[in-house]
């Protein structure tokens, strides 16, 4: 078994709509029970899996074609006290919500776009990345607040260290840091939510390339998708293990019972 340094988990540093909260400890579980001296993800988002892990191997690699994120995570590993001081007099305002949506990105410094997409991100309701509106709960306090976020925000820095940050489509990562000893956790949008991401980022014809080009891999992959009989089919030359959980966008919505489908070409 590869060598495994053991870490403490970073709590994310916001919301992000798909995020594998309930289903962490599941998906953790089948990556930490695979041998590999890389760990690849082509889809992470706010890093809902990625932080968690309470072991990593020797090369770590994140991406997201979604520039925004990447952005974010480059500044907190690279110029964090300059982005602490980007954000320091930042409060919880509708108007400044509405002020950043509008905001052309093209005007920004990479510091001023992280600062954005990191307050959009807080205080979007339901964590939402395409379509987003200002989230109010009347029962907590304002979702942008320094004091409570500047410490999270340090530990991610710290478990940045030497984590390599791309922002590549999904299939030029894949083959960029494919070998065998690779492992890839996949995470994309909910086959029939692809917009949800925005509709210039991924579509829903990508399902059946992505199935053919992890056929060929040298490495180990775990994906996550929701239970239709369409992802059933597509990936249905793999391992798909069945797992149940509850999911809901809002605080006062009940959750509901959904089944997810983690699918892999090492048995479960």
């Amino acid at each position: 078994m590869e060598s495994m340094h053991k870490i403490e988990p970073t709590k994310p540093i916001a919301p992000y709509i798909g995020g594998k909260s309930r289903l962490a400890k599941t998906i953790i579980g089948h990556i930490e029970n695979i041998n590999h001296s890389s760990y690849a993800e082509p889809f992470v988002g706010m890093g809902g899996i990625f932080f968690r892990r309470k072991s990593i191997p020797r090369s770590e690699v994140i991406n997201d074609y979604n520039n925004e994120v990447s952005n974010l995570f480059r500044i907190l590993q690279r110029h964090y006290p300059q982005f602490i001081d980007t954000i320091k007099f930042q409060i919880t305002s509708r108007s400044e919500f509405l002020r950043l949506v509008k905001t052309d990105t093209t005007t920004l410094t990479d510091l001023e776009r992280a600062a954005r997409f990191l307050y959009l991100q807080k205080t979007a309701f339901g964590g939402k990345v395409s379509g987003k509106n200002f989230g109010v709960d009347k029962t907590r306090s304002g979702r942008f607040d320094l004091s409570k976020l500047e410490p999270m925000l340090e530990d991610v820095h710290s478990r940045l260290s030497g984590v390599t940050i791309e922002s590549l489509d999904y299939k030029a990562f894949i083959l960029r840091y494919d070998t065998d000893s690779t492992l890839f956790y996949l995470d994309p949008p909910y086959y029939l939510c692809e917009s949800d991401y925005g509709r210039e980022l991924f579509n829903r014809e990508e399902f059946p390339l992505m199935a053919e080009l992890l056929k060929g891999i040298k490495g180990t992959f775990i994906l996550s998708l929701n239970d239709h009989p369409a992802v059933r089919d597509i990936f249905k030359d793999f391992y798909i293990k069945e797992v149940e959980t509850t999911y809901s966008i809002a605080v006062k919505t009940s959750a509901s019972k959904v089944g997810e489908l983690i699918i892999s070409n090492h048995k479960l």
